[in-house]
């Protein structure tokens, strides 16, 4: 089995992208999730080690998308 950092890289976060075809920005979504924009940021970068339920949810909510959407798998 892999070491866990390496599994963590095969996660990509597509927070970027469906922001742009929404035409939304970061400032608002944190701001209609009720989540820190530094926070945001660390998983639009591919920098987050975790994320909580109610927050994939709250997301995937205000830009109308899935999981499967959001993070995928490289």
């Amino acid at each position: 089995m892999p070491p866990e950092d390496e599994d963590a890289g095969r996660i990509h976060c597509r927070l970027d992208e469906l922001l742009a075809e929404r035409g939304m920005t970061l400032t608002r979504l944190s701001e209609l999730v009720g989540v820190s924009l530094v926070n945001l940021s660390v998983l639009k970068n591919d920098r987050a080690r975790a994320i909580r339920f109610s927050t994939l949810t709250a997301i995937c909510d205000a830009l109308g998308c899935t999981v499967g959407d959001l993070l995928v798998v490289r």
